[in-house]
């Protein structure tokens, strides 16, 4: 492992350096990787593991929509695409990459297939975190592991193509076959990470809810909202409002603090709105964190995870989730958006009509 420097605290990380690709593929040669699910992480990890020479399978119900999109996606049925029920039995790695409650539903017929051996694979600590909500115990003589990308499987799929990757956690849960490490770095490797750190299900799985719902989702949300209500009540117009809150954050300032630091950032701005930045940072963290604080007992406390369960479980979920996505997808603020995205040099129609400004 490659000893890192985060911020004065010394970590262990595994890079491609340590563990390259030809040992990965040596750790998998005899595998059978079952991708179970083809929603968000399963099409960028299964892509990726196949180009990467291994020997991957998908899992998925024939009378859903991924199967199709799997279909389209390359994989072959009968050959490389199967129910889930026969994936799971072929399989000697089973992927577990359905939503959490998913998980949950289908959890006692990926049991039936855990024989001795076989590791089961996440991404994600949800499941096996809170196994007293989940009901998902593993038995003990199977490898559990996870390797959680950090960012979407789009994302991983999309660097992996340019030649790049995302970097990654990995976790051990049980390690019933002696080979659960090389296992999963192996998988970690393949499936695309630029590098992995270590942690446990529960360290990933709760500072993992509490980003959704703080600065990867949730926060950003809220702030752009307010900022931009903000700037619409003293006046300004649609444009304006959208690009001096989400444009301009995204595609110029957002990008400086990925490549360099938020440091990088503030020394490529003007003065005028360095002091600003620097004056006015202060009275936000203030005012937020004591809401992360919340967002985090809340998290620890299970309440999140409970809160999930109920109401991803319910038959009419996708439903009410399509309605609450429609009120975000048909605010102004978004609409927008939609319309100043479009005016960006490589989208731009041959005429903008008025009315998509407002």
């Amino acid at each position: 492992m490659a000893k890192i420097n985060f911020g004065g605290v010394i970590e262990n990380v595994v890079t491609r350096e340590e563990f390259p690709l030809e040992k990965a593929q040596e750790v998998l040669k005899n595998e059978t990787v079952a991708i179970i699910g083809y929603g968000v992480q399963g099409p960028g990890q299964s892509l990726n593991l196949k180009d990467n020479g291994i020997n991957v399978i998908v899992g998925q119900r024939q009378d859903s929509k991924t199967w199709g999109k799997a279909i389209a996606d390359g994989w072959e049925p009968g050959k490389t695409l199967f129910p889930i029920e026969e994936a799971l039995e072929k399989a000697t790695v089973i992927c577990y990459l359905l939503s959490d409650a998913a998980q949950i539903q289908l959890w006692p017929t990926v049991k039936k297939h855990l024989t001795p051996g076989k590791m089961l694979y996440f991404s994600h600590g949800f499941g096996v975190a809170y196994a007293e909500k989940t009901g998902i115990i593993p038995p003990a003589d199977i490898d559990v592991a996870l390797v959680a990308p950090k960012g979407s499987g789009t994302s991983l799929r999309r660097l992996f193509v340019a030649g790049k990757g995302l970097n990654s956690s990995f976790a051990i849960h049980q390690d019933a076959t002696g080979k659960a490490r090389d296992r999963i770095l192996a998988l970690g490797i393949a499936v695309g990470s630029g590098y992995l750190f270590e942690t446990t299900f529960i360290k990933e799985v709760t500072s993992d809810l509490t980003g959704e719902r703080g600065t990867l989702m949730g926060a950003i949300q809220g702030l752009f909202q307010a900022q931009y209500e903000v700037l619409r009540a003293n006046g300004h117009s649609p444009s304006e409002a959208f690009n001096e809150t989400v444009e301009e954050a995204t595609q110029s300032l957002y990008p400086l603090i990925a490549e360099n630091g938020m440091d990088w950032m503030y020394a490529n701005c003007s003065t005028t709105a360095q002091r600003g930045a620097l004056d006015w940072k202060d009275p936000f963290y203030e005012a937020t964190k004591p809401v992360f604080e919340k967002l985090y007992a809340s998290v620890k406390a299970g309440i999140e995870a409970q809160k999930s369960i109920d109401s991803n479980s319910q038959a009419d979920y996708r439903a009410k989730l399509e309605v609450e996505l429609d009120t975000l997808r048909n605010s102004e603020m978004w609409q927008a958006g939609k319309a100043v995205r479009s005016l960006r040099p490589e989208n731009a129609p041959a005429v903008v009509k008025e009315e998509e400004l407002v």
